[in-house]
């Protein structure tokens, strides 16, 4: 197993000149193939409400706007899912504000479905989307209970909770200073627990937000950690910072492409051993998405022939088409995947009902 130290990963991520094309030439030497891959979803949001209001964030609404979702109808969702099915969709990306039944508003249109909570919601959309669909389920709605994780296991083919950063100070700056749900401790608690309960998992860091190089060191430790003790970490995603009109954080600055560079490099570099993914979202970086392949990704994530990044509103994603020719231009072969990563499509991981699906699915 790969055992970058902090300092050596600090070394990579203040590297200059040509230090760091020595860097990208060593992530080619343990690159395995030239296979790039991405997931074909429909990216559904089925609540805009949030406890976290962070300083970044284009996806919360208000209760009070009128044009929030607060929560999608399970004939909306099926009518979504099948339009998803006939561009060959095979995820179902449900994404949602992170304990958005502590508002009366979501609490009261649940009871109207005929619900108590978020939990018993998000399970149930999940198994109409295996019985009445070919596409598989994978959750992103931030903390949950070991319980909650315990039941969704059940009706997902895989789940993600971005880290973002294991650093407690950021919780006093713009980005988390009002959200507790984004305390790291929670947050590595809660892919803890997808570890003990074999969940097959997505996670990653967002760079950007105020962290120093020294938090991005100890965050990549921290999620390597996790690995190391429970296997289930599938990709760890490299998010840069996009700052747009509106947000609390409009005037910061976006990381610059270097920084992203060195990131990308010393993310490969430390799961190197390992055979986690690393990503970088294609419709964040239009014009350097090329260059991150040169410095060890090989997953583009999740990309929508039919919806667009809610959390990431005015960045398009890239059609496949476009996605296959920046993937080629670079060396490189475009190939899709399900959203479970094909090592953990066994007994181990998934029940019965899961494994089944997804065996005859790919």
């Amino acid at each position: 197993m790969s055992n970058l130290t902090k300092e050596e990963i600090l070394t990579i991520l203040t590297a200059k000149k040509t230090d760091i094309v020595k860097y990208m030439l060593e992530t080619a030497e343990y690159r395995e193939n030239n296979i790039i891959t991405y997931s074909k979803n429909i990216f559904i949001p089925l609540t805009e409400i949030c406890r976290n209001d962070c300083g970044y964030c284009n996806f919360k609404k208000n209760p009070d706007d009128p044009e929030a979702i607060i929560l999608k109808t399970k004939e909306e969702i099926l009518a979504d899912l099948k339009e998803a099915e006939k561009y060959g969709c095979k995820e179902a990306m449900f994404a949602f504000g992170e304990d958005a039944d502590e508002e009366e508003i979501v609490r009261i249109r649940l009871k109207e479905f005929g619900y108590d909570n978020m939990i018993d919601y998000i399970v149930d959309i999940c198994q109409m989307t295996l019985d009445e669909t070919s596409l598989l389920p994978h959750t992103n709605g931030g903390n949950f209970s070991f319980e909650d994780l315990k039941r969704l296991k059940e009706v997902n083919a895989s789940m993600g909770l971005m880290l973002e950063n294991s650093s407690n100070r950021l919780m006093e700056l713009p980005a988390h200073n009002k959200s507790p749900g984004k305390n790291p401790q929670l947050r590595l608690e809660t892919i803890s627990n997808a570890g003990k309960l074999k969940i097959p998992y997505t996670t990653g860091i967002l760079i950007g937000i105020g962290e120093t190089k020294e938090e991005i060191a100890e965050s990549l430790l921290a999620i390597k950690d996790s690995y190391d003790k429970y296997g289930h970490i599938q990709e760890v995603i490299i998010q840069n910072f996009t700052p747009i009109s509106g947000i609390e954080m409009e005037n910061w600055p976006e990381p610059s492409l270097l920084d992203m560079i060195r990131t990308v490099i010393a993310g490969s570099l430390v799961f190197k051993d390992t055979d986690i993914s690393i990503q970088v979202p294609p419709n964040l970086n239009n014009e350097t998405a090329q260059i991150f392949l040169l410095c060890g990704a090989d997953d583009w994530g999740g990309v929508s022939p039919v919806s667009p990044d809610f959390v990431n509103i005015t960045s398009p994603w890239p059609g496949i088409d476009e996605l296959e020719k920046l993937t080629k231009d670079a060396g490189f072969e475009l190939t899709e995947r399900l959203c479970i990563y094909e090592k953990y499509i066994n007994e181990e991981w998934l029940s019965e009902y899961l494994l089944e699906k997804i065996t005859n699915l790919s």
